[in-house]
């Protein structure tokens, strides 16, 4: 099996950004639902990751699909459509906005949890096949101002262990 990896050194004054490849991961696992998606962060912002203004994405996004794709709307529309969905964040007046579009959909019958962690420090983005981990909390600085250093990694065997742990940690656990 061959294992493909790729990391991002970015800074507010390169091109050079992960949001394009985290839409890219999130659309693509929209396409072909199913498994389990975790977001890992302490500080998550609701930023905007797709721009469906013409219509571009209608065919993933759905019938209702908004001009503007934040990162809870895809987040949510993942879980609408069978990927199961994990947040793991600290509950801090920065990720409020974030947390309260997801708790409308908490309660319904998506499978969509979201695990308070206050001495959380991690940051990935996992599903299944792929990851993103690093030093980039998934805010609109981390996005595109601060220098971060983002790998991700299409990896059957480390995605799965990587959701593995997380299980563990957050779901058997209790948590």
């Amino acid at each position: 099996m061959t294992v493909l990896r790729r990391t991002l050194r970015t800074n507010g004054r390169s091109a050079l950004r992960a949001d394009s490849l985290i839409r890219t991961a999130l659309l693509a696992q929209l396409a072909s639902p199913g498994g389990e998606v975790w977001l890992v962060s302490a500080w998550i912002s609701d930023v905007d990751l797709v721009d469906n203004s013409d219509g571009s994405f209608d065919y993933l996004l759905g019938e209702d699909a908004p001009p503007r794709c934040r990162l809870s709307d895809l987040l949510i529309r993942l879980a609408r459509s069978g990927t199961a969905v994990r947040v793991v964040t600290q509950k801090v007046p920065a990720n409020a906005v974030f947390l309260e579009r997801l708790a409308l959909e908490e309660d319904t019958a998506v499978d969509l949890k979201v695990f308070p962690d206050e001495s959380i420090h991690a940051k990935s983005l996992v599903g299944p096949g792929w990851m993103f981990s690093g030093s980039m909390n998934f805010t609109r600085n981390g996005l595109a101002r601060n220098k971060e250093e983002v790998t991700y990694t299409l990896d059957e065997q480390a995605s799965a262990q990587a959701v593995v742990d997380y299980q563990h940690e957050w779901m058997a656990s209790g948590f």
